[in-house]
Parts: C-alpha cells; structure tokens; sequence
C-alpha cells in the first residue's frame, strides 16, 4: 500500500510542498512557490532530479500557485498513489494539542487563531481550502506549530500579566517550530543511544526564524518563542526578546506608529538590523571575515543570546543529554556552533573540530563532548517528513 502524502507549508508569501513517503521519507516531488502577491511571483520544483522553474502570473496568491501544483502532480500521475495532504499550520492556540483531521470545526478553530498568527493562518487556510477542492476524495490533517509546546505547564507558558488577559483572550507564551523540535529531539535520542522517554535535550532550531526549546522525557517544557514568533533569540530580521518600555519610548518619543514598530521588530531588525548588511548568516559570516566590524557584532549577540537560553534550560530539564541544532544556520554554520560551545565553557564541552566541520550540507552527527557524557549533535530537520508521519499515525495506516 501507498504511504505518499502531499504536505504544503504556506507561509505569508511563499508555499513549500513536497510528495513524502512516510514511511521512509523519501520525496518524489519537492518545490517552493515563493514571491506571491507580488509581481515576481514563481514556482520552482525537483521532479525525477530535474529542476524546474515556472513564472506565475502577477500578484499570483497561493490559491493561483497551488492550481499549478496540481496540474503537476496530476499530470504527473502522482495523485494517484496519495493517500492524505497534510497542512502546515502555524497557531493553533489552546484548542490544538495534536495533529488533527481537517473539518468544518477544525477550520473554525484555525479562523479563531488568526489574531494570534494575522500573517500565517491566513496563508494556511488559504492552502487548506485549495487542497480541498483539488483532492476533495483524501483526508487532509492540519499539523501546528505550537501543539508540541502544549505540555509546557503554567509556570513556563504565563506572562507576569493580569490574569484575564490570558483568562479572556488567551495572551500566553505559545511557542513554534514545535514539528522541528519533535523530529529533532526524536532524531537526537537515537544518536546518543537513549530512549527518548528518559532524555533531556535541547533543541536549537536556528534559521531565518529561530527558537530553543527543552524537551524532557520527549515533551516540551519550555521554548523561547512566545504569543508570537518574534519573542527569544536574536532572527534573520527580528529582534528577539527586548524591553516591553521601547514600545512607549518609540511612540511618544520618536513618533513610531504601531505599524512601523512591528514592521521594525519583524522586519528590519536582528541580524539585518545590527549588522546592517544582510538577514543571510551566510553574508555576514563572509564580512566578518573581512573584518566588518558591524557584522562581527551581529554574530557576537547572535551567539551570546543563543548561548544564554540553552546554558538556562538546565533549569527546566534538571539534567543535559544533548544539545542539537537544527536549520539552516544550525545544520551548516560550523562557526556559529563553535562560537556557542565556547560560550558554554561552565558545561566543559570538547568540541572536535573535524566532526563540527564534516557536519554540514545535510549530515549529522555528534560535534562535541563532555566529562558527565552530554553531547553536541547536528540533527538535519525534516517537518514535512515529520508532518507525512502525522498523517500516517491519524489515518491509522500501517
């Protein structure tokens, strides 16, 4: 029996899709529609190994970019052998402790959510409807975000707010990435030969967005994002944590409107914002070393942060097995790993230069060791692998 699942991740303008095996993960079909809404609007895909590139129409929206991803796959035969879409889905807020079956109740749900995620589950519903139509004879399973985080207990997931903000309109720290985190966490219990049941592990996901999470006895317990992805590390343009007062001090001091401080804090800030060259890690790890004095500052609190909010999730594990990082700057930034590890000296990690190196482009492994046995691994994510696997567990297909 078939196990190929279509999953489509739709961000605000932008939708990645894949056609998995669940069972081994391998992908028959990979793409990304990216640009959309704008004029510039394409989609690129790797079908049988060979890339391939088509121009959508102008201000195409991601109804108009999933149009052409069906005619592939049914041009290609490929719907064929589905057995289920999964959906990304950035908030689910409380109402989603899991992966779910998509019906009207569940599309209710999502709706509610906008508010707390008005950029992405827009773009998820958005995907949802469409896939509906297109496959109306497969199940189609949304996966959140922010489910896996939904062990955290009261003293991890509160704000010190009024309590009816929370009571009445749901303002708690929520954190995302959650499908990552799980896969990773999963994916490091087994390099270090423990079950995951009886493990602490620090996830780092770490790319244009980024977000730590402690994972103990394979369950989150506290993460860095928060209502918001914008809360924790420093990002490629958002700022990170930072003092709730600025708001203020931009608005009646500066004359900001709302709208420009989000679009700051989202947009312009972080590793663009200090370094004032570039989102890309890449870029800036380049200029530092040629000595660029900014981008060598982006990297410096880039770093420190990171490295502050793994050294503090001792606290809610109680014990350290593993560190992993995971994403596109945690998967191939050597420099960036090694410049966390040596800011974790109190944790007395050897780290073997070889291994950091030859842990790029796609392979694990461990990096770094220390005297009480905990570990530094590279652990590639794969959500959609992560999220094909949801399907397969809902549907009950073995």
């Amino acid at each position: 029996m078939s196990h190929n699942v279509l999953v489509l991740n739709c961000g605000s303008s932008s939708l990645k899709f894949a056609i998995i095996d669940a069972t081994s993960g391998s992908a028959s079909l990979t793409g990304l529609a990216e640009c959309l809404s704008l004029d510039n609007a394409s989609l690129s895909y790797k079908l049988n190994g060979e890339k391939h590139k088509i121009d959508l129409a102008k201000g195409a929206q991601h109804d108009a970019a999933i149009a052409e991803i069906v005619n592939l796959i049914k041009q290609q035969h490929l719907n064929e052998s589905l057995i289920a879409v999964g959906h990304r889905v950035v908030h689910g807020g409380e109402a989603f402790t899991g992966s779910v079956i998509i019906d009207n109740a569940v599309i209710n749900g999502i709706e509610n959510n906008v508010a707390l995620a008005p950029l992405h589950n827009p773009a998820n519903l958005m995907g949802i409807r469409a896939a509906q139509a297109a496959f109306a004879n497969l199940p189609q399973v949304a996966v959140f975000d922010t489910a896996f985080h939904q062990t955290m207990e009261k003293q991890a997931y509160l704000y010190a707010l009024p309590l009816s903000l929370y009571k009445e309109h749901g303002v708690r720290r929520y954190g995302f990435h959650g499908t990552s985190h799980f896969f990773v966490a999963n994916e490091a219990a087994k390099l270090i030969n423990k079950p995951i049941e009886q493990s602490s592990i620090i996830t780092a996901h770490l790319g244009n967005g980024c977000s730590v999470t402690a994972v103990k006895n394979g369950k989150s317990v506290d993460t860095s994002m928060g209502l918001t992805p914008l809360e924790g590390l420093v990002m490629g343009t958002r700022s990170g944590d930072l003092d709730a007062g600025l708001y203020n001090y931009l608005s009646t001091t500066l004359n900001y409107s709302n709208t420009q401080i989000d679009a700051m804090l989202n947009k312009q800030s972080g590793l663009l914002g200090l370094s004032e060259l570039s989102s890309d890690c890449r870029e800036i790890e380049e200029a530092a070393e040629q000595n660029h004095v900014q981008a060598k500052l982006a990297l410096d609190v880039f770093c420190y942060r990171l490295a502050k909010y793994i050294a503090s999730y001792v606290v809610p594990l109680g014990a350290l097995d593993a560190i992993a990082f995971t994403g596109g700057i945690g998967e191939n930034s050597s420099l960036i790993r090694e410049k966390v590890i040596n800011l974790l000296s109190f944790f007395a990690f050897d780290l073997d230069q070889n291994a950091n190196l030859a842990a790029r482009f796609g392979n694990a492994g461990v990096i770094a060791t220390n005297p009480l046995g905990a570990k530094v691994l590279v652990v590639p994510t794969n959500e959609e692998w992560q999220i094909s696997r949801h399907c397969l567990e809902l549907l009950d297909i073995k």
